[in-house]
């Protein structure tokens, strides 16, 4: 390894692969240092069945949808992208269900018999108004954040901007009430899809809505809005980005841990490896979370209105990640031929009568460190779309995304809970698809203490800052000490598979390096 660069990364996740190739490409010399054995982050393809070996699967982050296609021209890369269509199931353990696709027809009767017209042009409404909202606010990702106030007066239509702040300041329980739907299955269909994922919040938690309006960005090229399987999995992404990274000239090590961020003089002077060796560089880019990158560079070099920050952002990791290896595809009661429901979102949501009062019921729990008998669950069987991934004897890989759950348990542990739990869920996927635990041939759960250990992700939060907190509330890419920057997740625009962040990060640095991008 050379002992001197011009910028080093640190974490190969695909935030700081995308630095990478935008600093590369700007004629430094770049290093990107990854702890782990392989590129990626929370967005690879592993083989981690034991039972099932060669069975590939998406372990982490599992679908690619709020990206911008401007982003993905930038970088100059190619995304193997499958839509999903139908893209969306909702079954009972009756006779009813929902399955919607491109057919719009088709889901407008369906929407009306399943529940009512007045909540058919309630959705109309609702979607409608987010198209406008997301095609105001699309410029805003690949740019530094305003406040939430100035975004809405730089580039939300007049009509929209009280709107646009009401739904990234208050509960996405109060934004969906706008719209006068009357089921509460529709309502919670919502907000668990869009407004939950990976948040430790709930249907009255201010902020919400923001995590709402994250997951509705979605404008990748023919997916009508839908989040897309990449071919492959996720690794598919993070390899690309790597290599195109390579061609630009970075260079990436894995399986070399920093331990600290060298200061001298308030200034970055470069990197100190877990086996002692320094590495000097004049910038260092930070892919891991806030909270790491605050004890890579430790709290002294940092002033405390800084620290306070970092401090106000922590909140435990709420997701349950179950990843399976099935035998076959489950027979679901609702649904028992095959309509292309294996390959959706699949939503497994109490009945009517129950559905709010478990939202309520299930986040109180886990503030109680309490596990739920039904949380709200997504549940994914993307070999049906992606027959890449499966292995000679036809296994498939599915997963269970379960919010919510406690980091840490009271008077008990994971590790005594683990596996009772995991039944529990699939005695839940039972209720619809009768026989499902049968099938299951091999598990691999991540809760939010081994997504901590497995990714590197403080807390096991997924999104390494919640998506309450939105544009200028994020990290900033700068930091108070010269020459380090964030290109964390917890910057803006938001957590999830982006790679915003990554892009900003590097063009700031660039700008204070007087380089033109």
């Amino acid at each position: 390894m050379k002992q001197a660069f011009d910028i080093i990364i640190v974490g190969a996740g695909h935030n700081g692969l995308v630095s990478a190739i935008l600093l590369a490409r700007a004629g430094l010399k770049v290093l990107v240092l990854e702890e782990k054995d392989t590129v990626g982050g929370a967005a690879k393809t592993e083989f981690p069945f034991l039972k099932v070996p060669s069975l590939g699967t998406s372990t982490g982050a599992y679908l690619l949808g709020v990206m911008p296609p401007e982003l993905i021209k930038t970088l100059g890369v190619e995304l193997p992208l499958l839509r999903r269509d139908p893209h969306y199931f909702l079954p009972t353990t009756g006779k009813k269900y929902l399955l919607f696709g491109s057919d719009r027809d088709a889901m407008q009767n369906q929407f009306i018999s399943f529940f009512s017209e007045d909540d058919w042009l309630a959705n109309k409404m609702l979607l409608a108004e987010i198209e406008k909202i997301r095609d105001d606010i699309a410029p805003t990702w690949l740019e530094e954040p305003y406040s939430i106030e100035e975004t809405a007066d730089r580039y939300v239509r007049p009509e929209l901007r009280q709107v646009f702040i009401n739904l990234c300041r208050k509960p996405i329980g109060e934004y969906i009430n706008r719209f006068g739907f009357k089921s509460d299955l529709v309502k919670a269909m919502y907000a668990v899809t869009d407004g939950f994922s990976g948040l430790f919040g709930s249907w009255e938690t201010p902020g919400s809505g923001m995590n709402f309006l994250v997951h509705n960005m979605c404008r990748l090229p023919g997916s009508d809005g839908t989040w897309m399987i990449v071919k492959g999995g996720m690794g598919t992404i993070t390899k690309t980005l790597s290599y195109t990274a390579c061609k630009a000239g970075a260079e990436i090590i894995t399986g070399k841990k920093v331990s600290s961020i060298d200061v001298q003089g308030g200034v970055v002077t470069g990197v100190t490896l877990i086996d002692g060796s320094h590495v000097k560089a004049k910038a260092v880019v930070v892919n891991a979370d806030p909270f790491r990158l605050q004890s890579l560079i430790g709290t002294e070099h940092l002033p405390a209105s800084y620290n306070s920050r970092i401090e106000n952002y922590k909140r435990p990791g709420s997701t349950f990640k179950v990843n399976l290896a099935l035998k076959g595809l489950p027979k679901f009661t609702c649904l028992p031929e095959d309509r292309g429901q294996y390959g959706t979102t699949i939503h497994l949501l109490p009945d009517e009568q129950d559905v709010m009062q478990s939202m309520k019921e299930g986040f109180d729990a886990v503030k109680e460190g309490k596990l739920y008998p039904f949380p709200t669950i997504e549940w994914y069987i993307h070999t049906t779309v992606d027959s890449s991934l499966r292995d000679s004897k036809g296994h498939h890989n599915s997963a269970l995304f379960v919010q919510w759950v406690p980091y840490e348990l009271k008077n008990t542990t994971w590790e005594a809970e683990e596996e009772h739990y995991v039944k529990q869920l699939l005695s839940i996927c039972d209720r619809f698809a009768p026989g499902t635990s049968d099938l299951v041939a091999d598990t691999f759960p991540l809760h939010p203490k081994k997504i901590e250990n497995h990714f590197g992700i403080t807390h096991g939060h997924i999104h390494h800052v919640d998506n309450t907190f939105g544009f200028s509330d994020r990290l900033p890419y700068t930091t108070p000490v010269q020459g380090l920057y964030s290109a964390s997740a917890g910057t803006h625009p938001a957590g999830s598979v982006i790679g915003c962040a990554g892009h900003n990060a590097a063009i700031r640095l660039l700008k204070d390096l007087g380089i033109k991008s």
